[in-house]
């Protein structure tokens, strides 16, 4: 696994045989970022890695210079790694955690700028995490969702869909959250029912 560009282009990591994660591939890596530089300024960017495997996209938003990047894995092995990797970058923007990606949607108490998430594609609930994110607090208005998936998902009649790239067999869509009037409305509307 190689970081593609960045600070630490070019560094190197030895993923373990024995790990049933996947890294996204490179060349997908790299079309995946390019794509998402015409929704993000990375430098200002608080980004979420649900899911997070071997860590490569973490070490992906790092190396171009995100201020924070919460990694959320709940295999220990896969963790471990992550923090492994993490500990020879010694970057302060890193904060790798332990926990189920999907309790931790459901329990979110604060919000991203970018939220990615590549979880297994055989996962049951695979086709509920574009709702299960954009309905949680885990986006600032206006904020990217990005979900790695398999084939034979489609997404694009969701209301926050934006598009949809396809590179090899690996797939990614892209959602954007309401901006501010929406999403204040309808919290607005959720204390005050009887409006």
């Amino acid at each position: 696994m190689r970081i593609i560009t960045g600070k630490y282009k070019g560094k190197r990591f030895e993923v373990p045989r024995t790990f049933k994660a996947r890294p996204t591939t490179d060349f997908a890596k790299e079309n995946l970022f390019n794509v998402l530089r015409a929704y993000i300024d990375f430098e200002s960017t608080k980004a979420l890695d649900l899911f997070a495997g071997t860590g490569s996209i973490t070490l992906e938003l790092l190396s171009r210079g995100c201020p924070e990047v919460v990694s959320v894995e709940r295999d220990r092995q896969h963790f471990s790694f992550i923090n492994q990797v993490l500990r020879s970058l010694s970057d302060p923007a890193a904060r790798p955690v332990c926990a189920d990606a999907l309790r931790y949607i459901q329990r979110a108490s604060r919000s991203f700028d970018l939220v990615f998430a590549d979880p297994p594609y055989a996962l049951r609930e695979l086709p509920e995490l574009p709702e299960r994110v954009l309905q949680s607090n885990l986006l600032v208005p206006g904020g990217i969702f990005v979900l790695e998936h398999g084939k034979d998902n489609d997404f694009s009649r969701h209301p926050l869909f934006l598009e949809h790239r396809a590179y090899g067999s690996v797939n990614f869509s892209f959602f954007r959250q309401k901006c501010g009037e929406d999403t204040v409305g309808e919290a607005e509307d959720a204390e005050n029912p009887d409006k």
